[in-house]
């Protein structure tokens, strides 16, 4: 495939060092001229300076023939308009923007981004994984809708209660229950919550805390 990466920081350096030891075509777009021209001594030539949020660089960048671009500069409006840029004006397939500022996830979905990755969330994540406060990991982003895992704590007050106790959000759906012990379940109203069952659900990002509530029982 052949991928554009806007900015030439660490995460964009390393990122296509990565995407070359696999065999991709990668071509990183950056301001500074000291940074292309590191790049290009140790990776070979394939940074162009330049600002990634215009079409005219984006353009000698061969951004026409892309396959994906991947915006990962540390200012999430620069990423935001190089996708949005590389969509609308490149037609490139697949666009995907670093995002330092979580919050700002749900504007860029709506604003036709395909994939946004946040440090942020994805650290909360791992943290979650080995102490799960939270209690909601992330496992997929779709087209407007997600697919999240809950965890159910020692402590919920939902333990021992029956699905259909719970008023769900109607625009989520259970769709497994892993079980610490014993087969996965596919949830059923009679379906009895226990402690760490792990909740496989299809909810939307808007409301996928108020979902967690519900099971978790905050």
């Amino acid at each position: 495939m052949y991928i554009v990466v806007i900015g030439g920081g660490k995460v964009g350096y390393y990122l296509a060092k990565a995407l070359l030891g696999e065999g991709h075509e990668v071509l990183i777009i950056e301001k500074d001229a000291g940074v292309c021209e590191e790049i290009n001594e140790e990776l070979g030539s394939i940074s162009l300076r330049g600002d990634g949020c215009e079409a005219a660089t984006l353009a000698e960048a061969g951004t026409e023939r892309a396959d994906m671009l991947i915006a990962v500069t540390g200012d999430d409006e620069d990423n935001l308009v190089s996708c949005q840029v590389s969509k609308h004006k490149f037609n490139v397939p697949r666009t995907i923007a670093r995002l330092k500022n979580p919050q700002n996830e749900t504007l860029f979905k709506m604003l036709g981004i395909d994939v946004t990755i946040s440090s942020t969330n994805v650290i909360l994540e791992h943290i979650e994984e080995e102490v799960p406060t939270h209690a909601l990991t992330h496992l997929l982003v779709l087209e407007g809708q997600e697919i999240v895992e809950i965890k159910i704590p020692p402590e919920a007050s939902t333990v021992g209660k029956a699905i259909r106790d719970f008023s769900l959000p109607p625009d989520s759906k259970l769709l497994l229950i892993a079980r610490e012990k014993g087969k996965n379940v596919v949830p059923a109203p009679n379906t009895i919550l226990a402690v760490g069952d792990r909740i496989i659900a299809l909810t939307t990002h808007d409301t996928e805390e108020k979902l967690r509530d519900i099971l978790v029982g905050d």
